[in-house]
């Protein structure tokens, strides 16, 4: 019981330290981050955060699965009720703006920053942030290809030119919001998208009107 108190301890203490060191790695980079800063954001000895990461690579790693599982539980899964086909990829770029709307991070989106961040930077960490981008373009463009084999979409659409432009108008409102202000700028990535799939949508009417 004593062990198992102290496993417990242990998943909790890393598990904060990881939900800090996201909202640090928004505002500081993920380059910028150590465990220093993490351990001094917490209130804890930089030395008792040696027993889960020995090196600062080894941190930034784990920081990006946790944003992936942040990502998974914020953006993918409450969008992945919604029926499937056009109304699905719809719902997950209606919750991806909500997501960074929410203001859950302090600087934006991790994965855009960390990607503008590392795309120059060959390495483990570049090459776990290009695999996270790839799974991420992989699965919108198969809510594409899903919504033109149900019949949602017409049989002339390309999927990956689909998600491209999902994707593209995201990662502008969230480079925009800082400057321009997250309500207006996630309104009109909002509007873009449903403007877009309602033109193409062999039955616009199961799509919102407006945003």
């Amino acid at each position: 019981m004593t062990q198992d108190g102290r496993l417990v301890r242990g998943e909790r203490t890393r598990s904060a330290v990881l939900e800090q060191a996201l909202l640090l790695a928004t505002v500081s980079g993920l380059d910028g981050l150590s465990l220093s800063q993490v351990a001094d954001a917490l209130g804890v000895s930089k030395s008792g955060l040696f027993a889960h990461w020995r090196s600062k690579e080894a941190l930034q790693l784990a920081v990006v699965d946790q944003a992936r599982a942040q990502w998974t539980d914020r953006v993918i899964r409450p969008a992945m009720t919604a029926p499937p086909g056009v109304r699905r990829l719809w719902a997950v770029h209606d919750s991806r703006l909500a997501f960074y709307e929410s203001g859950v991070l302090p600087g934006g989106c991790f994965f855009a920053n960390a990607h503008f961040e590392f795309n120059a930077r060959p390495g483990v960490v570049r090459d776990r942030l290009a695999a996270e981008l790839t799974d991420w373009m992989t699965f919108l463009t198969g809510l594409a290809a899903e919504a033109v084999t149900i019949g949602d979409l017409p049989a002339g659409v390309d999927p990956g030119q689909l998600a491209y432009q999902t994707e593209a108008l995201g990662v502008c409102a969230v480079m925009q919001s800082p400057v321009l202000g997250a309500g207006p700028t996630c309104r009109r990535a909002r509007r873009s998208l449903l403007e877009h799939l309602r033109a193409i949508a062999t039955d616009p009417t199961i799509l919102p009107e407006t945003t």
